[in-house]
């Protein structure tokens, strides 16, 4: 299991000398319980890169409050020690803010963003809670929220009918240190803020992607996020909710692939 210099555990998937895909997972989640559909499809064609944010899997954990640039910072920290220098980047939930704020921070970096499922700006109501119970749930831990959390998910019909798969991702929140669980839940909260219509605009080949029935990053956020990054591609898988690349990842990777055959090749 390869460590970064800075503490950072991650692998390395497919061919040598093919374009970098590096894939971000989100909140309370690991690289392998997100991504593990992902990564033998995308590996045939590209050489892909995912890693475990700070605090999270076998990632050490953080010295102190977290930013969304520190999340970034992670990213290129583990690009300059592979010697890649650029990527394509591919995030779900928080993972799509970070990809977006690594864009803002270091353009030359990215080669193209593929945000899955990641929330944008609320209403000033909204975020205000958002924030609040981002602050109340710090006490409790992942355990406070994991109930209600799977339950916004996952659809009723794939939680009964494969519950082995809802435990899994069930277990790695709960491994989460409390700690840094909290801190990056800060981050998720409050991060959106940075991302809002951001001057210079971004720039890069973008895919916009999130599910009918997410409610944490619903469809009008996503259609929000590509509206604000010119020429992005914009897509609303029906019937699913936050889990939906874990539920039906097919979904997913077909679209996905196709982007980046167009912008990689």
């Amino acid at each position: 299991m390869p460590v970064s210099a800075r503490g950072t555990v991650y692998n390395m998937n497919g061919p040598q000398g093919a374009p970098v895909v590096v894939l971000i997972h989100g909140l309370g989640l690991t690289r392998g319980t997100t991504w593990a559909a992902f990564v033998p499809a995308l590996a045939r064609h590209y050489r892909v890169l995912t890693y475990d944010l700070i605090g999270h899997g076998d990632t050490a954990p953080p010295r102190g409050p977290v930013t969304l640039s520190d999340l970034s910072n992670q990213i290129i920290a583990l690009m300059d020690e592979l010697d890649i220098g650029r990527a394509a980047l591919v995030g779900f939930s928080l993972g799509g803010m970070i990809n977006r704020r690594c864009a803002m921070d270091h353009p030359d970096r990215v080669a193209a963003l593929a945000i899955l499922n990641s929330p944008h700006e609320r209403t000033p109501e909204r975020q205000k809670m958002v924030e609040q119970q981002a602050r109340d749930a710090d006490a409790g831990g992942p355990a406070a929220t994991i109930d209600a959390a799977l339950a916004r998910w996952f659809t009723q019909e794939f939680a009964l009918q494969r519950p082995e798969t809802v435990a899994r991702v069930r277990e790695t929140v709960l491994a989460n240190d409390p700690e840094a669980y909290a801190a990056l839940r800060l981050v998720l909260a409050e991060g959106v803020v940075e991302l809002i219509r951001p001057m210079p605009p971004i720039a890069h080949p973008t895919l916009v992607m999130t599910c009918e029935d997410d409610s944490g990053s619903t469809p009008e956020m996503s259609q929000a996020i590509a509206t604000e990054i010119r020429g992005a591609e914009l897509q609303v898988v029906a019937g699913l909710r936050h889990l939906g690349l874990i539920e039906q990842p097919q979904t997913f990777l077909a679209p996905l692939l196709d982007f980046l055959r167009r912008q990689l090749s």
